[in-house]
């Protein structure tokens, strides 16, 4: 398997089991930093379908995440404003992370 081109996730998934490591974590992570944009029209549609339920929102950032792009700041790589602009992050939780975490 260490020398195969290519694992099926069935395979993945057990070995993510096995040796107690989330392989999975990292495509996850790779896909919130690098997804395209929404368009404005999915934010007016779900403001229009509210319920009288209440709504929880799950926290999509891991502590990996955090830790990646807290680095970039300290190794002065990108500025606030270029994370902002890249990531998609707002801006006031970039500025509670940075107060909480560094």
């Amino acid at each position: 398997m260490y020398h195969s081109k290519s694992v099926d996730s069935e395979s993945l998934l057990k070995w993510s089991k096995l040796l107690g490591y989330d392989f999975f974590r990292i495509y996850s992570q790779h896909l919130l930093l690098y997804s395209p944009p929404s368009s404005p029209d999915f934010y007016q549609k779900a403001k229009q379908k509210e319920t009288e339920l209440p709504t929880f929102r799950k926290n999509i950032y891991t502590i990996e995440i955090i830790e990646f792009i807290l680095e970039l700041l300290k190794s002065e790589e990108k500025t606030k404003k270029q994370i902002i602009e890249e990531y998609k992050i707002p801006k006031t939780t970039l500025y509670k992370w940075i107060k909480k975490y560094w």
